[in-house]
C-alpha cells in the first residue's frame, strides 16, 4: 500500500524555487515547437493584460459623465448638449471590451493548437528515447516506473507551464496597471491587495507538493493497474481469462488498487479544500474591508462616484489578478514537479555501443566465447559463468539444458543486447566490443521463442527483418519462400497485403506454427547474415515439422553458422556440435553419438524423451 506524504518526503518551502529549473526548458520546448503560435500567444496575453485597467478607467469616465449629465439636465440643459460625453465613453468601452474578447479568444486558440502540437512533440521525444535504450533498462522495474511517470501527464505539462507563465505575466502587468490607478486612492490599498492572497497561495503550493509525492509513489501500482486493464481487454489473454474465470478476480484487484488511490486522493482533496476555504475567507474579508473604506471615502466626498466605481472595480479585479498570479505560480511549481518526471526519463543515461570495425580479420574464425561470465543487473549469481565456446562457419551448434541454464543468455550476449562482465566474445577474430554495432547486428539473424507478432500487413511482418528493405515486396516473397511461409501467405485474401492479427479491421489471425514461419522468414530478410540463431522458434510445431524446418534452414545456410536451442532431441541430434548447459556452465559437449556414448545428462534426457514417443 502506498503511504501518505509525510514531512520527510514532502517538498518544503526551501525547495520551492529549485523545482522551477525546468521552466526555461519547457518554454524553449514550446518555442521550438511553433514559434509563430508562441509569439501570437505572448502578444495576445500582453493585450489582455492592459485592457482590464483601461476598461476600469473608461468606466470611471462613464459614471462621472452620467452624474454630470444628470446634474446638467436638472438645471435645464438638453440631452443633446450633455449626453454626448456619455455616449462617447460608452463607445470607447465597447471597443475596449471587444479587443479584450478578441485577445482572450486568441489566447484560447493559440493554447489549443500548441497543446495538440506539443502533446505529439513530447510523446515523440519519449519514443525517440525509448528506441535508444538498452534491453537491461526495459527489464528493470524501476525504469518502467520512470517511463510510466514520463508518459502520464508529461505531454500536457509543458504547454500548461507556458500557459501559466504567460498568464502570470498577464496578471502581473494587470496588477501593475491597477496599482498605478489605486495609488491615487491610497498606497495601503495596493499593499492590502497583494498581501490578502498570500495565505491561500501557501496552502496551494503545499498541497501541490503532496499531490506530486502521491503521484510518484503510486507509479508501481499505477503500472500494475494498467497491466490488469491490458489483461482483461487484450486478445492475447482473452482465452485464459474466460476459461479460468479470471474476470471477477482481476476486477477485484483492479478495484482494490483504485480504492487505495481514491482514499488517498479523497483525504488530500478534503484537506486541500478545507484549508483553501478557510484561508480564502481572508481574501473575502480584505475585499469587503476595502469596499467599506472606498464607500466611506465616497460618502465623505473625498472621491467622486466615478472614482468610487473605478476603485471598487480595480480592487476586485486586482484581487482576482493577485489570486490568479499566485495560483499560476503554484501551478508552475506543480508543473515543474511533473516535468521533472519527463526530464528524469529523457536524461536516463544510455551507454553507447562503441566500435568501428566493419570487416573481420579472419572470416574462417567464426565466433569464440573466451571465459565469459555475466550476471543480470540486480542479481547475485551469474546467469552464465566461465563459458569457453567456439562456432565455426558451416557448422550447426545446438544448446541444450533445463530452463534457466543460460542458453538464451548466451544469445543475448552474442547479439550485444548485454555486455559480458568478464571475458570477451570474438567474431572473425575481432572482439565484439570493437565491431560497429550496426554492421555486427546485420551479420546476425535471430528468431527468438517470444518473437514479435506485429499487427502489420503480412509482408511488413517479414520486411521488418531488414529495415532498409522493409517495403521491398520482392524481398518479402523471396524471404517467405526461404522461411516456408509463402504457401499460406499467398493464400490469404490480399496475399502479402493482408492485415495480420485481430486488432485492426479485416485482420486475419495465423496459427502458432504459421506465425513461427513468418518469424523465420523475417530472419531470412537479412541477406548479409553469417549467423542464424533459432531460439526455440518452432515450439508451436510438432516434432516432424520442426525437424523439417531445421533441415531446411541448414540447406539454406550451408556456409553459415547456425545456433539452435530446442528441447526436442530429435532435432538437436541433427546438429554438428551439441553443448549441454546446467546452471550457467557448460557441463558437456560433443556430437550426438559422442554424448550418447558418455552416458551423461544428455543421454539421460534423450532416452527420457525417447520413451515418450514409444
Amino acid at each position: 500500500m502506498v503511504p501518505p506524504p509525510d514531512e520527510s518526503t514532502t517538498l518544503r518551502p526551501t525547495q520551492f524555487l529549485g523545482v522551477f529549473r525546468y521552466s526555461k526548458r519547457a518554454i524553449e520546448l514550446v518555442w521550438t515547437t511553433n514559434r509563430r503560435l508562441t509569439l501570437g500567444f505572448g502578444l495576445a496575453t500582453l493585450v489582455a493584460a492592459v485592457l482590464p485597467a483601461a476598461a476600469a478607467w473608461v468606466g470611471r469616465h462613464i459614471v462621472d459623465a452620467v452624474v454630470a449629465a444628470s446634474a446638467a439636465a436638472q438645471e435645464g440643459a438638453s440631452w443633446r448638449d450633455v449626453g454626448q460625453p456619455v455616449l462617447y465613453w460608452i463607445g470607447v468601452e465597447g471597443v475596449v471590451m471587444a479587443a479584450l474578447a478578441a485577445s482572450q479568444r486568441a489566447i484560447a486558440v493559440c493554447q489549443s493548437l500548441l497543446q495538440a502540437q506539443l502533446g505529439f512533440r513530447v510523446n515523440e521525444m519519449i519514443l525517440e528515447k525509448a528506441v535508444t535504450l538498452e534491453l537491461a533498462q526495459f527489464e528493470d522495474s524501476e525504469f518502467y516506473d520512470k517511463l510510466t511517470r514520463a508518459r502520464r501527464q508529461a505531454s500536457t505539462r509543458p504547454v500548461s507551464l507556458v500557459t501559466k507563465t504567460f498568464g502570470l505575466m498577464q496578471n502581473l502587468i494587470s496588477i501593475a496597471t491597477f496599482a498605478v490607478l489605486l495609488l491615487g486612492f491610497s498606497p495601503w490599498a495596493v499593499a492590502l491587495l497583494v498581501v490578502a492572497g498570500l495565505p491561500a497561495f501557501i496552502v496551494e503550493a503545499k498541497f501541490s507538493g503532496d499531490a506530486f509525492q502521491l503521484f510518484r509513489w503510486r507509479s508501481p501500482e499505477s503500472r500494475k493497474q494498467m497491466y490488469l486493464e491490458s489483461v482483461m481487454a487484450n486478445d492475447a489473454y482473452a482465452k485464459e481469462v474466460q476459461i479460468f474465470g479470471l474476470g471477477p478476480h482481476l476486477l477485484g484487484k483492479y478495484r482494490e488498487i483504485f480504492g487505495r488511490h481514491y482514499a488517498q486522493d479523497r483525504s488530500l482533496t478534503l484537506r486541500r479544500g478545507a484549508w483553501g476555504f478557510v484561508l480564502g475567507l481572508v481574501s473575502t474579508a480584505a475585499f469587503y474591508g476595502a469596499y467599506a473604506w472606498i464607500g466611506v471615502a465616497a460618502v465623505m466626498s473625498r472621491i467622486t462616484l466615478g472614482e468610487m466605481t473605478m476603485y471598487l472595480l480595480l480592487f476586485k479585479q486586482g484581487q482576482a489578478a493577485v489570486a490568479a498570479s499566485l495560483s499560476a505560480i503554484g501551478g508552475m511549481y506543480e508543473d515543474n514537479l511533473y516535468l521533472s518526471n519527463l526530464y528524469e526519463y529523457l536524461e536516463q543515461p544510455v551507454p553507447e555501443l562503441s566500435g568501428a570495425t566493419m570487416v573481420g580479420k579472419d572470416s574462417s574464425a567464426g565466433v569464440r566465447f573466451d571465459n565469459v561470465t555475466f550476471s543480470y543487473p540486480g542479481t547475485d549469481s551469474p546467469a552464465v559463468r566461465n563459458i569457453d565456446l567456439e562456432i565455426k562457419p558451416g557448422r550447426a551448434l545446438a544448446l541444450v539444458g533445463d530452463n534457466g541454464s543460460g542458453k538464451t543468455t548466451l544469445i543475448k550476449l552474442l547479439t550485444r543486447l548485454y555486455e559480458p562482465d568478464e571475458g570477451q566474445i570474438l567474431l572473425e577474430g575481432v572482439p565484439m566490443s570493437e565491431w560497429d554495432p550496426v554492421v555486427l547486428r546485420r551479420k546476425i539473424a535471430v528468431v527468438f521463442q517470444d518473437f514479435a507478432r506485429y499487427q502489420f500487413l503480412a509482408g511488413e511482418n517479414i520486411g521488418v527483418g531488414d529495415i532498409e528493405a522493409v517495403d521491398d515486396e520482392e524481398r518479402w516473397r523471396s524471404s517467405a519462400e526461404r522461411g516456408l511461409a509463402a504457401p499460406f501467405l499467398e493464400g490469404l485474401p490480399d496475399g502479402y497485403k493482408t492485415q495480420l492479427g485481430r486488432w485492426f479491421f479485416a485482420g486475419r489471425e495465423l496459427s502458432g506454427g504459421q506465425w513461427q514461419k513468418v518469424a523465420l522468414s523475417r530472419a531470412f530478410m537479412r541477406r548479409d547474415a553469417d549467423i542464424f540463431v533459432l531460439d526455440e522458434p518452432t515450439a508451436a510445431m510438432d516434432a516432424a515439422a520442426e525437424a523439417q524446418v531445421f533441415d531446411h534452414v541448414r540447406s539454406m545456410t550451408e556456409d553459415d553458422m547456425v545456433i539452435l536451442i530446442s528441447h526436442r532431441f530429435s532435432t538437436v541430434r541433427m546438429a554438428d556440435d551439441i553443448i549441454v548447459m546446467d546452471e550457467g556452465r557448460i557441463t558437456d559437449r560433443g556430437s550426438h553419438e559422442e554424448l550418447m556414448d558418455k552416458g551423461g545428462r544428455y543421454a539421460e534426457l534423450f532416452r527420457l524423451q525417447q520413451r515418450g514417443y514409444l
